[in-house]
């Protein structure tokens, strides 16, 4: 099937699906609510549909994405922190990328690689044998190394920047442990990793973000400053800011589908952040 049909046949399949399936649908709406309590119902439906179309169409460039990478002419890119890359590409040192569930975050490391700046990431495992084989396929296609979340592979990401390599991470999943820093204005468990690496083996630590243009095609990827060297705990609120100041702007473009506040309710002090 060719790149746009499937993508325009994935984005509805989305839009008419999440809405519809009661466990997606409460995930979105309960996460909507929670972010925006003064929001009317029917705008949290109307809303409800776009988060789903961007997320039928998003998974149809990453289930496909040898296709997908082909149509790099749809992506263009800025940013001061496009240049803190370009310069420590030339010095041999390594990044971290940060970025989320947002718009098509893929589009980051597919527009890196064509650029000379192959990025490795991290990613979760699945469960079904013959859709990891394919899934890890698709990953490797917007550069390697792709490493599985877990101990030993949270020591080749550490070589692989140690020896001037890039890495993109995605920070807005829910979270076991942590600290509570506000997302989206409300406290969630948020690990300080990605900070921590970047202090400690001084790396420049750059939020980017692949927004999705309204025809649902191109997709505008955006190199933010580098998060000012500080402390981890510091740095990664900032990050979370940044993040969440993207999805204020355009909250269709995240995956509401995460569980992101769950377990937070088990630590003292929650509380919704007024400031």
């Amino acid at each position: 099937m060719p790149f746009r049909m499937r993508g325009a046949l994935f984005a509805a399949a989305g839009g008419l699906f999440v809405p519809m399936v009661p466990v997606s649908r409460k995930r979105v709406l309960d996460g909507l609510k929670r972010a925006f309590p003064e929001m009317e119902e029917k705008e949290t439906r109307i809303l409800c549909k776009r988060i789903g179309r961007n997320i039928g169409r998003t998974m149809s460039e990453i289930l496909f994405n040898a296709s997908f990478k082909q149509q790099i002419e749809l992506f263009d890119a800025k940013g001061i922190g496009l240049e803190a890359l370009h310069k420590a590409k030339a010095e041999g040192k390594g990044a971290i990328i940060v970025s989320a569930h947002f718009g098509q975050w893929e589009a980051i490391r597919h527009y890196l690689h064509a650029s000379g700046m192959e990025t490795g990431a991290v990613y979760r495992e699945n469960s079904n044998p013959l859709f990891e084989r394919h899934w890890l396929t698709g990953i490797k296609l917007g550069g390697e190394p792709i490493v599985a979340k877990s101990p030993s592979g949270n020591m080749k990401m550490i070589r692989h920047l140690r020896k001037g390599g890039f890495f993109a991470l995605l920070v807005d999943q829910k979270f076991q442990q942590g600290h509570l820093i506000p997302f989206l204005g409300i406290d969630a468990l948020t690990a300080t990793s990605a900070a921590e690496l970047a202090l400690r083996y001084d790396l420049p630590l750059v939020p980017a973000f692949g927004t999705r243009d309204d025809n649902e095609l191109n997709i505008h990827v955006e190199f933010e400053a580098p998060i000012k060297p500080s402390d981890a705990l510091t740095m990664t609120r900032e990050l979370n800011d940044r993040i969440s100041a993207r999805i204020m702007d355009k909250p269709e473009q995240w995956y509401w589908l995460h569980k992101r506040w769950d377990h937070v309710f088990l630590y003292e002090g929650h509380h919704r952040d007024k400031s």
